[in-house]
């Protein structure tokens, strides 16, 4: 009887021990990635043409958050008084939504932070900068390229 127990208890222990590792895998995978999120669709592109702001909305040297037909969140900044730049809004470390914080692109999650005119990335964990949006201004309003 005392085997039997042992070989029950072993086995009990053994997979609360094999469960637990499974967990804390999954919990690490989550947060260890330095992925686009994984949401199993590609993001299309966005129709040229198409209006996201007035350039007059986007003060010099800062970005504002913006919102493309297909419903995508995108990023527009002015790095000068006639130009206009673009980039995706999900962060490259685990895909949440960057907010414009003056110069910088903050991602509420981790604490990444983004260059507002360039996409690049000033501070971790994301390592890869925000993709751009092709965007061009026509008649005082950034439109898709």
């Amino acid at each position: 009887m005392t085997a039997e127990l042992h070989s029950r208890r072993t086995v009990l222990t053994t997979g609360a021990t094999v469960a637990g590792a499974a967990v804390g895998a999954v919990a690490l995978t989550a947060c260890g990635s330095d992925s686009a999120p994984k949401s199993g669709t590609a993001q299309a592109p966005i129709a040229a043409g198409t209006p996201l702001v007035a350039l007059a909305d986007v003060p010099v040297g800062q970005a504002k958050a913006a919102k493309a037909p297909d419903g995508s969140d995108v990023i527009v900044a002015r790095p000068s008084e006639s130009a206009a730049a673009a980039f995706s809004a999900v962060c490259t470390h685990q895909g949440c939504t960057v907010a414009p914080k003056g110069a910088d692109l903050v991602c509420p999650c981790h604490g990444s932070v983004f260059n507002a005119l360039t996409g690049e990335v000033k501070q971790g964990p994301a390592k890869k900068p925000l993709p751009s949006v092709p965007v061009k201004v026509e008649n005082g309003k950034v439109v898709t390229g």
